[in-house]
This record gives C-alpha cells, structure tokens and sequence, in this order.
C-alpha cells in the first residue's frame, strides 16, 4: 500500500483569449495548508477575478474538494480536481488563477482552460511516493549491524535511520507481509541475542 504526493510546489501559466490562467499546485498535508496557499495566492493576485480550486488528501485520497469561485458551476474546480486525480496524487491543492480578458469563453472553453493550466503545472511537479511500512528497530553490535544492513537491504527493505554509538541501532521500514521475515533475518544475524522492536505501521 502506498501513495505519491508532490514535493514542493509548481506554477504554470497559459493565455486563452487574453484571459490569463495562473495555476499553482503544491504539497498539502491537511485542509488548513491547502486553504492556506489558496489564501495566498488570493493575496498574490488581488486583482484576479476568479481563484478556482481542488485539493486532493489523505493517504486514500478520500478527501476532495473543488471550488469554481464564480466560474459557472462545474467548468472551473471540477476539471481542475479531475487532473489532479488523473496524476494520482493525494496530499495537493491546485489552485488556477483567472485574470479575464475580456473574451467569454463559454462552458467547454473554461473546462479546457482550467483543465489546461492544471495539467501544465503538474506537468513538471516533482513527486515522491510514500509506502506503508512497519518500523522494525534493533540493537546490534558493529559487525552484526553491517550484516544485518546487507541483508536488508537484499530483502528490498530500506534502513530508515541508524544511531551510531557503542552499538548500532538500526530502524528498518518494513512492509507489513514481511516483518515476520525481518524478524526471523535478525535472529539469525545476531544467533537470537537481538530483542527487535516492532512499530505501529506508517507512511515513509
């Protein structure tokens, strides 16, 4: 089970008709950030006409939201959250600044517009993807820690973090299916002499 959510942020521009389409599209964790950098960009460009929004959380991306801010129902936040879930993103907000040209540019006009200037910003946002794992922590001495990293690593689990002291310890991100095998690669490592701690599971 996993995710992937943007690092950062991106903004795009596009022109349709003389009418400007600003979109930005950046990482947020809860309805509060996403809120808040739609208020931001409100600040950015006070004399923009329409602010229209969508924003996309949780690690199911249950929690969705889109605003046409003016714009004709459905031709503005609409086409805007269906690009940020075509990305497959969750954790994001978009939101597409309108600066109006003077030209109206109809229902199908606005959806391609907003859908457009999303998508250009998503275009070259940078992601990362966010997987469940248990967290498995164990103390070793040096040579069993270097063993024990080894093989982990072979197993396709990363090591999260490590304190270096008298003796290592080592936090493994495992999935959940395999901690049992963890579990078993210590023991065997250290001859059963390791007491590994096991975690409550957690996006990394």
């Amino acid at each position: 089970m996993g995710y992937e959510e943007p690092v950062g942020e991106n903004t795009a521009e596009i022109e349709i008709k003389r009418s400007r389409f600003i979109a930005r599209v950046a990482h947020a964790a809860t309805e509060e950030a996403a809120r808040a950098i739609v208020e931001e960009q409100r600040a950015a460009h006070p004399k923009a006409r329409h602010h229209c929004t969508a924003f996309v959380l949780g690690p199911d991306g249950r929690t969705q939201r889109s605003s046409d801010d003016g714009e004709p129902a459905g031709t503005a936040g609409a086409p805007i959250l269906e690009v940020v879930t075509g990305h497959g993103l969750t954790n994001v907000v978009a939101v597409v600044t309108r600066y109006f040209g003077g030209t109206k540019l109809g229902a199908g006009g606005l959806v391609r517009a907003y859908g457009a200037a999303a998508s250009e910003a998503l275009w070259e946002l940078e992601t990362v993807r966010r997987n469940l794992v248990v967290p498995v922590t164990a103390e070793l001495d040096y040579a069993h820690a270097a063993q024990a990293q080894r093989l982990a690593e072979q197993a396709g689990w990363t090591v999260a973090d490590s304190t270096w002291a008298e003796t290592v310890t080592h936090r493994f991100a495992v999935p959940a299916g395999e901690v049992d095998a963890c579990l078993a690669m210590l023991a065997d490592v250290t001859a059963g002499t390791c007491a590994p701690e096991v975690g409550e599971a957690e996006y990394l």
